[in-house]
């Protein structure tokens, strides 16, 4: 124990660069490649001109990290791999006729992945292997991949509505693959972003988009508590991550009401008997099975702690995106929890990423002596806000 936290982020994005994509692609798919990149163009602040090197440059990213307090991290995808149309978390699901394409492409990724996690900072990442949903037998090979490779987990993404061909994650079939990840001790993750339906060409599309992205990405939460997959299952872990957290415990009670009902054997006009009711309470499945990345918290997201339960609540810093916390990680710290117990803290800063997802926090403490947020900094409530931070943990209430 020494006077400061020890800060790993639930939620950290980084990928390759083209050139660097190709070299782990297989070789059969380098000419449609070459044709591929040459009409593609990257259309993300972030990965555009001097802040693209965030998101591989070690020296770089951990010097950034360190200066900002936080010593680990969870690594979502960033940079567009191989073949995909826009960035992996906002991308729609690939259609039986690009599957082939777009799963070389993320297999790509997941082999840099794991070489850039394995390397010289391996303690203090945890990478995430990405799947897609249109092959049961693929994703369990993927999944079966990334645990040999020393991942941590597997990025499960939304299913939109209007998807042709894709079996969603509710149904049983997908209970092949939760085994695995039960077995191995693989995380399954999801990740705020996905599961919008197409919009179609109409001047309001991109803002219906933005405004009710979260109606759809936040689905995977309610499909897992109600599939009975924690049931069967229940030393399986599921994450959701950069999706808020104020939303989950109104969500809960509803649910959990639904569930009461169930047992009159009707709510309203629908039937209802023992197969459809599971043994225990969504609450109940969720805490015992589900973990909440809640990236760039405000003071009203982070106060859902209080019912969602500390253990449950990990702390992100969405770097290297323009809406993250850096290099505001103090101050976003000092105004979202102000007079918590250094006790809780801990968990939500360290603790429950560590038991989740394997860090090592006796190495971590040792890196968290030198550059970690002390206790009597973090106390002290922030006065003013930071003037160019474009961050939600200093924009919201």
């Amino acid at each position: 124990m020494t006077d400061r936290y020890t800060v790993i982020s639930a939620d950290g994005h980084a990928g390759a660069n083209m050139e660097t994509y190709r070299n782990y692609l297989d070789s059969a798919w380098h000419e449609e490649f070459d044709a591929w990149r040459g009409k593609y163009r990257n259309p993300f602040r972030d990965l555009q001109d001097d802040g693209r090197t965030r998101n591989w440059d070690d020296a770089r990213r951990i010097a950034e990290m360190e200066a900002d307090g936080v010593v680990a991290e969870v690594v979502f995808p960033n940079t567009v791999p191989p073949f995909f149309p826009t960035g992996q978390l906002i991308a729609r699901p690939p259609s039986a006729e690009s599957y082939a394409r777009r799963l070389a492409g993320i297999r790509a990724h997941n082999r840099w992945l794991a070489e850039w996690c394995g390397g010289e900072h391996k303690h203090r990442r945890a990478g995430l292997a990405q799947i897609f949903l249109n092959d049961i037998d693929d994703a369990i090979a993927e999944a079966k991949w990334a645990k040999e490779q020393g991942l941590a987990g597997i990025l499960v993404p939304t299913t939109p509505p209007d998807a042709v061909g894709i079996t969603p994650i509710y149904a049983p079939d997908w209970d092949r693959l939760w085994e695995v990840c039960q077995d191995l001790d693989l995380v399954v993750v999801n990740h705020g972003g996905s599961g919008s339906p197409d919009y179609g060409p109409y001047p309001a599309s991109k803002f219906l988009w933005i405004a009710e992205a979260a109606t759809f990405f936040r689905r995977p939460l309610t499909h897992m508590l109600v599939s009975g997959a924690f049931e069967r299952f229940p030393r399986l872990k599921f994450v959701i991550t950069e999706q808020g957290a104020s939303w989950i415990p109104p969500l809960l009670r509803q649910l959990d009401a639904y569930h009461a009902q169930m047992s009159s054997g009707r709510i309203g006009e629908l039937a209802y008997g023992d197969a459809d009711r599971l043994p225990l309470k969504p609450s109940e499945y969720f805490a015992r099975n589900v973990w909440v990345g809640v990236s760039f918290p405000s003071p009203v997201e982070a106060d859902s702690r209080h019912e969602i339960g500390i253990d449950r609540f990990l702390w992100g810093s969405d770097y290297p995106h323009d809406e993250g916390t850096y290099p505001y990680t103090r101050e976003a710290l000092r105004r979202a929890f102000p007079g918590t117990d250094p006790a809780d803290l801990r968990r939500m800063l360290a603790g429950n990423a560590a038991e989740v997802y394997g860090f090592d926090l006796d190495v971590l403490d040792r890196y968290a002596a030198a550059c970690g947020p002390t206790y009597d900094e973090i106390a002290t409530p922030l006065g003013s806000l930071p003037a160019d931070s474009n961050s939600p943990a200093f924009t919201r209430p």
